[in-house]
Parts: C-alpha cells; sequence; structure tokens
C-alpha cells in the first residue's frame, strides 16, 4: 500500500509518542517529612506459634535433652536467628488449638503432663511438653511480649480467670503458690490476652451476638494486679465481614483494647485448590498480589466502622492472622499446613507491611502464619538443620519500621503491572523515621518480568542518596533449601543524586529498603 490514510498516520504517531513515554517515563515517589504522622506500633511485626505440626515441636522446641544445642529445650539456631529480627511479641497456644487447650496439663513435671489428641491438626499425640512455663521461657529468651490466647471454646470463664490469676498474680493465693512450686516465684508479664479465636468458626461457630455477650461476661472475671493488667482482645471476624467489629464496638464498652481480624492470602481464592508454593506461573503470581492487596480494602472497611463507634481510637485493630495459605507440600500430612516459601512470599510480606503502616493508628498488632514450619513461616527446619526463608529476611529488612513515624508518601504515575484482565500498582512504597533519627523508605515493584525506574523527593529537602538493603531472584518462585539455604537473600543497594536528581531502578519482583540521606 504506497499511501497512508493521514488520520490512520496520526493515530499511529500518536500511539508510538505514548509508548515512547511510557517506556522513560519514571515513577516519582515524594516523602513528606515534616509531616510525621502515627507510630507504627513495633507489635506490627509480631509473630505466631500455634501447637500445629512441627511449628512447636521439633522446630523450635526439642527438649532440654536433645543432642540439638538448645536453651531450657529451646533450639539454639533458632532462637538466634528470631532474636535477629527483633520478635516484638509471640501469640500462643493458637490459633483454633487455643480452644481445646487446656492451661492446667501443661504446668508441673513434664514427664506427669497427660498426652492428649490435637484433633484441630493432624490427629496426632499433644504431649504438652510445652505449656506455660515453656513458653515464657521462649518469649524472654527472645526478649519479646506474650500474646496468650484464652479458651472459650472447651474451656470456662473461670479456667480463664484462673489461669491469669495463675500468670500473674504476686499475692501467696493458692494459684500463685502453685507458679511458685512450678518454678516460677516472680509473676509472669502477660501482654496480652484474647478471649478465644476464630468464634465465627473453629472456635464455636458462634453469631456476633452471642460472643460479645460472652466475652463481656468472661472479661468481668479476667482479673490481674493493676500493673500487670493486660490488654484484652475480641476475636473478630475475617476477610469481607464486618458484622464482627460493627457489634463488638457497639455492644462491648469495657474491658476491650482490641478486635482481632484474620485474613490468608489464596492464589486461587478457593479454600478447596489454593495452589502450589512453588512450580506457578504468572497467573498465580499476580493473582496472588491481587489478592493479598486485598487487605487494604478489608482493613479500611473495618477501620470506618471503628471510627464511627470508637472515635477515641480507644480500640485497635489486630490483624492476628495473616499470610499466604497454599496447598500443603506432597508427601506432609495435610493437618501440619507445611508448605514451601519462596520470593513471592517476600513480596506479600512486604506488601502487607506497606498497608499496614498505613493504619498504623488503629492497626497496632499483626502476627503472621506462622513463624517456623507452618504456613508463610520465618524458618523451616528438618531435624537439626535450619533455614531462614525469604519471608524471613523481608521481616529483617523492615526492622527499622519497628516503632518508626509514619511520614505521607505520594506515588506518581505509578505504572501498572498487568497480565490479561487482572492489574495491579506496579510499585507499593513506605517511609517513616527511625528511632534512630533516620529516614526509611521501602519500595516493592510487583512485576516479575521487568524492573521500574524510581525517582524520590523529599519535601522541603533534598535526597542525596539511598542506601540499604534489595530482595530479588531470577525465578518466581526461587526458595531456600537445605541444600542451598542462601539462595534467596538480601545483597547490598545504593543510589546517588546526579544532577539534583535521586533516582533508583528496582529490578523485577523486588522489595527495597533504604534509609535516605
Amino acid at each position: 500500500m504506497r499511501f497512508m490514510n493521514k488520520t490512520i498516520f496520526a493515530a499511529a504517531a500518536s500511539l508510538l509518542a505514548c509508548a515512547s513515554f511510557a517506556a522513560w517515563a519514571e515513577t516519582v515517589v515524594t516523602i513528606d517529612a515534616a509531616k510525621p504522622g502515627a507510630v507504627i506500633n513495633k507489635n506490627v511485626y509480631g509473630q505466631f506459634a500455634e501447637h500445629l505440626g512441627t511449628g512447636i515441636y521439633e522446630g523450635m522446641w526439642v527438649g532440654p535433652d536433645s543432642p540439638i544445642p538448645n536453651t531450657k529445650g529451646w533450639r539454639n539456631d533458632v532462637l538466634a536467628a528470631l532474636k535477629d529480627l527483633h520478635v516484638p511479641l509471640v501469640r500462643w497456644p493458637g490459633g483454633c488449638f487455643a480452644d481445646e487447650y487446656h492451661w492446667r496439663e501443661g504446668i508441673g513435671p513434664r514427664k506427669d503432663r497427660p498426652v492428649k489428641v490435637n484433633t484441630m491438626w493432624g490427629g496426632v499425640e499433644e504431649p504438652n511438653w510445652v505449656g506455660t512455663h515453656e513458653f515464657f521461657d521462649l518469649v524472654e529468651l527472645l526478649g519479646a511480649d506474650a500474646y496468650v490466647n484464652g479458651n472459650l471454646g472447651t474451656g470456662s470463664n473461670q479456667e480463664m480467670a484462673e489461669w491469669l490469676e495463675y500468670m500473674t498474680s504476686n499475692t501467696k493465693s493458692g494459684l500463685a503458690e502453685l507458679r511458685r512450686k512450678n518454678g516460677r516465684d516472680k509473676p509472669f508479664k502477660v501482654a496480652y490476652f484474647a478471649v478465644g479465636n476464630e468464634a465465627w468458626g473453629c472456635g464455636g461457630n458462634m453469631t456476633p451476638g452471642h460472643y460479645a455477650n460472652l466475652y463481656k461476661t468472661a472479661t468481668t472475671f479476667l482479673k490481674a494486679p493493676h500493673d500487670s493488667r493486660p490488654k484484652f482482645i475480641a476475636s473478630g471476624g475475617n476477610d469481607n465481614d464486618v458484622t464482627w467489629t460493627t457489634t463488638l464496638s457497639k455492644e462491648v464498652k469495657d474491658n476491650i483494647d482490641a478486635i482481632s481480624f484474620h485474613y490468608y492470602t489464596i492464589p486461587t481464592g478457593k479454600w478447596e485448590v489454593k495452589g502450589a508454593a512453588t512450580g506457578f506461573g504468572e497467573g498465580e503470581w499476580i493473582s496472588t498480589m491481587k489478592n493479598t492487596l486485598a487487605m487494604d480494602k478489608l482493613i479500611a472497611n473495618n477501620v470506618k466502622v471503628l471510627d464511627q463507634n470508637d472515635p477515641q481510637k480507644k480500640i485497635g485493630f489486630y490483624v492476628d492472622e495473616w499470610g499466604t495459605w497454599y496447598d500443603v507440600e506432597k508427601g506432609t500430612n495435610s493437618g501440619f499446613l507445611y508448605q514451601q516459601n519462596s520470593l513471592r512470599d517476600a513480596v506479600v510480606a512486604a506488601l502487607n507491611f506497606n498497608i499496614f503502616h498505613n493504619y498504623a493508628d488503629r492497626v497496632r498488632m499483626t502476627n503472621i502464619a506462622q513463624m517456623v514450619n507452618v504456613l508463610q513461616a520465618m524458618i523451616l527446619t528438618d531435624k537439626d538443620k535450619m533455614l531462614k526463608t525469604p519471608t524471613y529476611h523481608a521481616y529483617h529488612m523492615y526492622v527499622p519500621f519497628q516503632d518508626a513515624t509514619t511520614l505521607p508518601v505520594a506515588i506518581k504515575d505509578n505504572g501498572a503491572y498487568k497480565l490479561g484482565e487482572t492489574a495491579v500498582p506496579q510499585v507499593s512504597a513506605s517511609a517513616a523515621r527511625g528511632k534512630d533519627g533516620k529516614l526509611y523508605l521501602a519500595l516493592v515493584n510487583t512485576n516479575p518480568n521487568k524492573e521500574t525506574e524510581v525517582t524520590v523527593n523529599v519535601a522541603g529537602g533534598k535526597a542525596g542518596a539511598v542506601q540499604g538493603r534489595m530482595l530479588t531472584a531470577g525465578a518466581m518462585d526461587a526458595h531456600n533449601t537445605f541444600a542451598q539455604p542462601d539462595a534467596v537473600k538480601p545483597v547490598p543497594f545504593t543510589a546517588q543524586a546526579k544532577g539534583g536528581k535521586l533516582s533508583m531502578k528496582l529490578p523485577a519482583k523486588s522489595v527495597v529498603v533504604v534509609n535516605v540521606e
């Protein structure tokens, strides 16, 4: 065809110009360092350890007589790795297990403790070797706070009240003396106490109104010395359900410091077939990104309810179970929820951190599920071997955000990562002023195929350089194995301003945390 229609030519030229612009246009991230916001409670980086599979036994607790080096029965290699994360808080003993756990069976000489069946997870024997005293050994060795989940489902108000007295009383009461007989003179520090878990499901299949009444009754009898009173947590909703937050914030006026919330990221969005932890295609990469970013709206919907019913912001919103949930690894007990952990999980973790920071005034605690060998774990073990997962490294990179002060971030010209009908923002960002006075910036590139360039501005000042660490890998499902435990790990990252402009190139599927100088 010798001649081109002028209209077609103009349209083609316009498309070429747009394509050219898209090729060089940069995402601009502007930090307003002059407008500090809410403090990111360190407990946003909390952990969760449930009596589930090898999450506690073998994974963390091997007993004082084990040939695996340990302190008071807890593995030294795991303790050291978790201490490096500055773990602020550990939730225990569940989860669903909490509503079948009877604390008296986990005290006294271990040889005398009854063996039960863990009907919630795998139908295996539960020896009760890890009980109240052992758990507090763990949190004290880590320098962490304790979040104890009470048994409302199969327990009683008396049982919960007596457990709290056993842990916190500084008197000569029978329960305090029993604690002393079992080797602990001083009271334990219980920072948080929850009344039941997932009351809408495994915790009793209750309605919000019924649970609210039970909660009010239970907390009437939960007493501790004034200077040792824990914060009380009500079991809230999950997914798109805001009725629990609505009912509890309206009907419970006393003894409520927070409402819990659970949300898991599932690639397929279907519980029956969730998707594999490794060996997945790009379709499940982007669906995972989309489904995890739904956390933002879920929190926003619940915070909106709380702002209406609790404008003084007395009630926190604790996402005390979250993370990725895949089909279990082949050849493992389906009740143990053991799954591999890849670069995708690290990106998911970082995206959620950035979301949590945006709601720091309400989201004052979150607990990823779970710490070792279960779901989106920090650590995987196999007998005496141990490795740190990509999720572990994401947590380690974000340590400077613990108790940091949020700073507003504006993102301009943020591209979209698209695949078929699905699209998500390519760049996620969060900034804060650390306790050390430094300005920290976290960036995530969700696109698994393309790097993106980001210009960093600091409103009212200049960004001269950044230095920190970056986490990425060649494959979407890159992961660490016992043969190659460092296949995925952070590497140093730096960038310098040129001509008064600070630009950073974020590799595909990467997490970057830097100090902005």
